[in-house]
């Protein structure tokens, strides 16, 4: 695993980068980043047409939907978040992803430790080569 974090805006990452973030499993997506995912992707009747379990991640195009908490004003645990994070892995390694970029998942309106976070990211993506690319701005 090649880990970095750069002041960089998450939507101008080279399109090489799939992009993830968090979201809850009733797809409200009505604040933080995920407005700007909505806005950018238009993926929320996509994702409202799928099963959604909870913890769960789906990839639609080249986003990565974390689902981490059942309802938009709930808020994710360490290991709910771990288990989207896992699932993404997987779907990474299927499909032989190489690059994903991320804001500081969980650590904004979601309130979650960032140091617990990354931590968490490194430990599960330790054994891959996949690129984690974390963009503060």
């Amino acid at each position: 695993m090649f880990y970095e974090e750069k002041q960089e805006d998450l939507f101008n990452v080279p399109d090489s980068f799939y992009l993830a973030h968090c979201i809850s499993r009733d797809c409200k997506m009505g604040a933080g980043i995920a407005v700007l995912f909505e806005q950018k992707f238009h993926m929320r009747q996509t994702l409202l047409a799928q099963k959604r379990s909870n913890p769960d991640c789906i990839c639609v195009g080249r986003v990565f939907n974390l689902i981490t908490k059942e309802r938009y004003w709930h808020k994710p645990t360490l290991e709910s978040v771990r288990e989207a994070v896992e699932k993404m892995k997987e779907i990474a390694l299927q499909e032989n992803i190489k690059k994903i970029a991320m804001p500081r998942i969980a650590s904004g309106l979601d309130r979650l430790n960032w140091v617990d976070v990354k931590a968490m990211i490194m430990d599960v993506f330790n054994d891959t080569d996949i690129h984690i690319l974390v963009c503060i701005k």
